[in-house]
């Protein structure tokens, strides 16, 4: 057999993991600290060392293994259960009990959503399908926390435990969230949706809802927000899996939606058929109640594309530092530092803006500027990074080659989930849209903006004229125009918050997405900048 062998395997890199995402991640380790949440520094790191190691190495089964959904048992029973890969499981048990989606109701503390931003963010690195229900199950606590009588609900978040089981909730030690707002006839126009609800005469907080949803998001969660027509207007509800007494709602699962990506998470379409429901807050003020979940849910579609970026990024210096090419190593080569650098970054800029809001948020309850703050860098700030996350991961695909496009790299799963979080939660249009209503009608939020903006000025000539011309351009804003607005907001959120943390990124961000010295394609920086120090960092 020896002739036969007609090659020997060299000049190819070893594998990615394990690796330690927390020691890896300069960035992240710095933004904890600035933004409050240094205190959760040992769980964040080992964290980061789980994930980049077990968590990565599972992740590959959850995806491949799509969900299947099973209507009925073998005895003709509807059951409506949703099928995982076991690693799918293993994953999220690792989230949950980490604190992924309790963190910041299990310690309510200065920092604590801060902390549990770099946790959405290291986990979203490995296997972002799973960060959905995550997300959904954080986001849903301070909505469930206006009905007392669902406290049950939000307390069982908070204690950081998984059960898979499809049992009634009081035999679980933690349940999961999810969500049905979409129907057929409108989107993000949820004021249009037709599903009803009708009281039960024994207890005014108890409905019999009778509809469908287009998007009924992670099926297989305890419980489901959902809006519906009441007799007082669109309303919030809690639509439990399974009744208090143990036996299935009356809702059916019509079919598992077939995704461009996000393959190891469950997204369904369902029928309500007086399935019960318990409201949320009053009668009439769904969309009010719904949009405490917004903000939150949004800064997790910028940490998942922060996340995704960083996990191509490491892929790209991964390889292009083991790779040899033309005598050189791949990242030797003059061409291929530039992309690289310029990846890292635009990688850096989106953690640091993603990092700030999510302090923010944490501070919203008593410092009423941060709250102003966050309700505008929210959607800011998912607009641009969401935006950005496709064009990157393709970039850094190229890096390595036909390597890159093949299914066990881990690249092309990043791919196809890329474009989710720029339409999740309200596309770029929805995006922009409430920036202009934040401009229009709340003083609060763009005083808080620019003054944020302002606490960088006097550091960088590029920053200062970009922060001259947005003055005046945010009292001419229109809708037409909204997206390039919404654009240089963003670029200069990110790179105000570069330059009061000191970062090593700033000046050369400011110059190349300010300064209007770069092209419109990555690997376009100014070529006297310091590339090899801007690697260093990204890649120590």
């Amino acid at each position: 057999m020896q002739r036969f062998q007609t090659h020997v395997i060299d000049n190819q890199p070893p594998e990615f993991a394990p690796r330690d995402l927390w020691n890896d991640d300069i960035a992240l380790r710095g933004a904890l600290a600035r933004e409050g949440g240094d205190s959760h520094a040992d769980g964040v790191a080992r964290y980061g060392a789980l994930a980049g190691d077990e968590l990565y190495k599972l992740s590959f089964d959850a995806h491949r293994d799509r969900p299947r959904l099973r209507t009925h048992d073998r005895f003709g029973h509807r059951i409506d259960l949703v099928e995982f890969h076991p690693n799918y499981h293993r994953v999220m048990a690792a989230a949950i009990e980490h604190g992924v989606a309790g963190l910041s109701w299990a310690e309510a503390s200065p920092g604590a959503h801060v902390a549990r931003a770099a946790l959405c963010y290291l986990h979203g690195q490995v296997e972002p399908g799973s960060s959905c229900p995550l997300t959904m199950t954080h986001a849903a606590v301070p909505v469930l926390r206006q009905a007392p009588a669902l406290r049950e609900w939000a307390d069982k978040v908070a204690a950081c435990r998984y059960d898979p089981r499809d049992v009634a909730i009081a035999d679980k030690p933690g349940v999961t969230l999810g969500m049905g707002m979409t129907e057929k006839q409108g989107g993000s126009d949820v004021r249009t949706n037709t599903t009803t609800a009708t009281p039960l005469g024994g207890n005014r907080d108890e409905y019999a809802l009778v509809g469908h949803k287009w998007f009924f998001s992670a099926p297989m969660s305890d419980g489901f927000l959902v809006l519906a027509q009441a007799p007082g207007g669109l309303t919030c509800f809690l639509l439990p899996r399974r009744l208090p007494d143990g036996t299935r709602n009356a809702f059916a699962l019509m079919r598992l939606k077939d995704k461009l990506g996000d393959w190891s998470n469950a997204s369904g379409e369902v029928e309500f058929m007086e399935a019960r429901a318990w409201r949320v807050g009053e009668e009439g003020r769904g969309v009010a109640n719904i949009l405490q979940m917004v903000m939150l849910t949004r800064l997790d579609c910028m940490l998942g594309s922060a996340a995704q970026m960083r996990m191509a990024l490491a892929q790209a210096l991964h390889h292009a530092t083991h790779r040899q090419v033309f005598g050189k190593r791949l990242v030797e080569q003059p061409l291929m530092r530039n992309v690289l650098a310029d990846l890292a970054i635009e990688s850096e800029a989106a953690l640091a803006l993603s990092m700030r809001v999510a302090r923010a948020v944490d501070a919203a309850a008593v410092d009423p500027r941060e709250a102003a703050l966050a309700r505008i860098a929210t959607a800011i700030g998912k607009y641009w990074i969401c935006k950005r996350a496709p064009a990157f991961v393709n970039e850094a695909q190229e890096c390595l080659g036909g390597a890159g496009y093949i299914e066990e790299s881990i690249l092309p799963r990043l791919y196809r989930q890329a474009p989710l979080n720029s339409i999740w939660e309200g596309s770029g249009n929805i995006q922009c849209l409430d920036v202009l209503r934040a401009l229009a009608r709340e003083p609060a939020s763009v005083d808080a903006l620019l003054a944020d903006l302002d606490a960088a000025s006097g550091i960088d000539r590029d920053y200062d004229a970009t922060l001259s011309a947005l003055r005046g351009a945010l009292h001419d804003a229109d809708e037409a125009g909204a997206r390039r607005l919404v654009e240089r907001l963003a670029l200069a959120l990110q790179a105000g918050v570069l330059l009061r943390a000191g970062s090593p990124m700033a000046g050369a961000f400011c110059r190349s997405r300010l300064g209007r010295e770069h092209g419109l394609a990555f690997g376009t920086l100014p070529v006297e900048l310091d590339f090899a120090a801007i690697l260093r960092r990204a890649w120590p």
